[in-house]
């Protein structure tokens, strides 16, 4: 096999303009994704368009619905109920597990990433909120060392960006309360409270899980 050449494919240069697209709201929850249209977008053949698209599929941010080709995902208050299931199994031990190695490097993204949402509180710009809180939450959790629930994680937090603009916060509009939550995590984190860490980053995807499942209730 021949060596790649570059950090990056032209097709991961293309997913994760997409993706950046989907959780920015430039692309919307059930509009279809054109290949012709995309590749004159981002100036790149059908090819490497094709290919992240069927690579997102996997991931979920996108749909394949028969007779109308690929979609951006529309999530369901279950949908999202499962994805923070899930993240309540991996996250807190991750950023347990990432306090533990005191990393200077991992408080100082994660401090950069709550002074970004400090600022998009008061504009109003929600799907910017919403990446900045994914950014958070990224570096805290990915000094765990173990590649695996990385980028599990990874999957599921575009999966939580996708739904926390497009369902919770219409209906539950907490970004306020989670900054401070996110605040908390921090000061844990950086004091070298491991204990602490996880107990708060627990209660912190549990309230989101408890709404999720009163929704539920309430909808059936």
């Amino acid at each position: 096999m021949r060596p790649l050449n570059g950090p990056a494919s032209r097709t991961d240069l293309v997913a994760d303009s997409l993706r950046n697209a989907i959780l920015a709201g430039e692309l919307r929850p059930g509009e279809t994704l054109v290949e012709r249209r995309l590749s004159e977008l981002l100036g790149v053949s059908k090819t490497p368009v094709r290919e992240a698209l069927i690579g997102m599929a996997h991931t979920g941010l996108v749909t394949v619905v028969p007779n109308k080709g690929i979609t951006v995902r529309t999530l369901t208050l279950e949908d999202v109920r499962k994805v923070y299931e899930v993240r309540l199994l991996l996250e807190p031990w991750a950023v347990r597990t990432t306090t533990r190695c005191e990393s200077a490097d991992v408080v100082h993204r994660a401090q950069g990433a709550l002074n970004e949402a400090a600022g998009l509180l008061s504009a109003g710009e929600n799907h910017e909120l919403s990446m900045a809180n994914r950014r958070f939450h990224r570096s805290l959790y990915s000094g765990c060392g173990n590649a695996l629930v990385v980028d599990q994680l990874d999957d599921l937090q575009d999966l939580t960006a996708l739904g926390v603009v497009n369902l919770l916060w219409d209906r539950w509009p907490t970004w306020r309360e989670e900054f401070v939550e996110h605040a908390e995590i921090l000061a844990a984190v950086s004091d070298g409270n491991e204990d602490e860490a996880e107990r708060l980053v627990r209660d912190h995807i549990q309230k989101s899980l408890t709404n999720l499942e009163a929704a539920e209730k309430a909808e059936s």
